[in-house]
């Protein structure tokens, strides 16, 4: 529950932050040196193509 009030607390779509999270740290693309750019304050959208669709 922490984690997504944080991502909350900081203006960030809790749901998109953790998928891109976690998707970036399983497939390798975040080294460890670079994980504090995955923080709620820190992180961006990794690209509009993994963004979760949107139901219509």
């Amino acid at each position: 529950m922490t984690l997504i009030q944080t991502a909350k607390l900081n203006g960030v779509d809790p749901q998109a932050w953790l998928t891109d999270v976690l998707e970036r740290v399983v497939s390798g693309r975040t080294k460890t040196a670079e994980l504090d750019t995955l923080l709620p304050w820190n992180w961006k959208h990794s690209s509009p193509a993994t963004a979760p669709a949107i139901a219509a």
